[in-house]
């Protein structure tokens, strides 16, 4: 069974930093593109960052413009986990964080392809 497990969200000021951390388990890890996505209250789940398979072509990071330069996301395949470290966070940036994993090399923006999805953890920027 597969599972994807977010951890690391919390309340912080405007400016602030959080790691986001996401644990994943039941698949072969290294094989899987990685992704980051949040929704905020009524809207869409949207597009954070996604990070290829390392070694084939794909091991690059792709980022929504609201996040570049802010963000980072990086894996570990040793641990089976992957992590977005966000800093000089913002009031927008409020939202349920989730991961998803795409039996894909290359990492993906359309959340329709990813094959599973975390429970997402709840991150709050206070202005």
């Amino acid at each position: 069974q597969v599972r994807l497990v977010e951890s690391g969200g919390g309340l912080v000021q405007a400016g602030g930093s959080l790691r986001l951390s996401c644990a994943a388990s039941g698949l072969t890890f290294s094989t899987y593109a990685m992704a980051w996505f949040r929704q905020a209250p009524g809207k869409e789940r949207t597009f954070v960052a996604s990070i290829g398979v390392p070694g084939k072509n794909g091991d690059y990071s792709r980022y929504a413009d609201s996040v570049k330069g802010r963000f980072t996301i990086t894996r570990d395949n040793a641990k089976n986990t992957m992590y977005l470290q966000m800093n000089s966070l913002k009031p927008e940036d409020t939202a349920v964080y989730f991961c998803a994993a795409d039996f894909n090399i290359v990492g993906r923006t359309d959340r329709l392809v990813y094959d599973y999805w975390g429970q997402g953890t709840q991150v709050t920027v206070s202005s």
